[in-house]
Formats: C-alpha cells, sequence, structure tokens
C-alpha cells in the first residue's frame, strides 16, 4: 500500500491524481479504467477540498493499494473534517429533465457507478471513504 499525506487543497489535486496513476501505471488496467478511476479520485478529493474543512484547510491522506494479483484496487480517502456521509444521500432521480433535479449529488452518482464497490465510515474523528475497482473487467 502506498500512501500520500496532502493539504486537501484543489491546487493539490493534480499531484493527487499522478499519485493514483502512478499506481495503476504498474498494473494492466486499460485506459478505460483508469479514467473512470480519476473521474472518481477527482470527485472525492475535490469535495474533500472544498467541505471537508470549510471554510479553513486540513490534510487529507489518499492510500492507494493494489491487489498482489494486480486485479484490484482499493483507495482509501481520509480526513478530519466535519463528519459527512456521502452515501446517505439518495442518488438523483435522472429521468428528470435537468432543470427538475435538485442541485448536487451527481458527482457521488457518478463515482458509485463508476466503481464496484464504495464504502464510508466514520472511525476515530476521521471520515473514510472508499472506492473499489477491479482493473481487469469493465463496468458498464
Amino acid at each position: 500500500m502506498k500512501e500520500l499525506f496532502i493539504e486537501a487543497l484543489t491546487d493539490n489535486l493534480d499531484s493527487v491524481l499522478a499519485f493514483v496513476d502512478e499506481q495503476l501505471e504498474a498494473t494492466e488496467c486499460s485506459m478505460k479504467i483508469q479514467m473512470q478511476i480519476d473521474l472518481a479520485v477527482e470527485e472525492i478529493f475535490v469535495n474533500i477540498a472544498n467541505y471537508a474543512y470549510d471554510p479553513e484547510t486540513g490534510p487529507a491522506t489518499v492510500r492507494v493499494d493494489v491487489a498482489p494479483d494486480g486485479t484490484v484496487v482499493t483507495i482509501t480517502f481520509v480526513d478530519n473534517g466535519v463528519p459527512y456521509d456521502p452515501l446517505a444521500k439518495a442518488d438523483p432521480d435522472i429521468t428528470l429533465p435537468a432543470e427538475q433535479r435538485e442541485i448536487g449529488g451527481l458527482g457521488i452518482f457518478l463515482v458509485k457507478k463508476n466503481m464496484d464497490d464504495v464504502s464510508y465510515e466514520y472511525v476515530n474523528g476521521s471520515n473514510i471513504l472508499t472506492l473499489k475497482k477491479g482493473l481487469r473487467s469493465e463496468k458498464k
């Protein structure tokens, strides 16, 4: 497992993506899967940067763990900001026209659709959001 300790600032998104991509490039995942993972990583990290410590800033940890056989990646985000479970909110009704939908929630919806598993827990003052994605089969 590799870890990146970084200030939760949107300016640091490129560093987070580079860190995650470096781990993925050591696997045989397709560009499509890497792009799905990058989309999810961007959504989660930007949410932490914008909301976890608002109006202040604080630290975030990004952990990337590739299974020994290289078939699954687990990416974990940890912050000590305001407790918030992004999975608690119902998915948006994407069948409604855009002007009738509530604001927000689409990013997390896309994360859940693109990842194989997304989980959240609040432990000892930390928000812990975990993403899992198979690196060999593509989820539609």
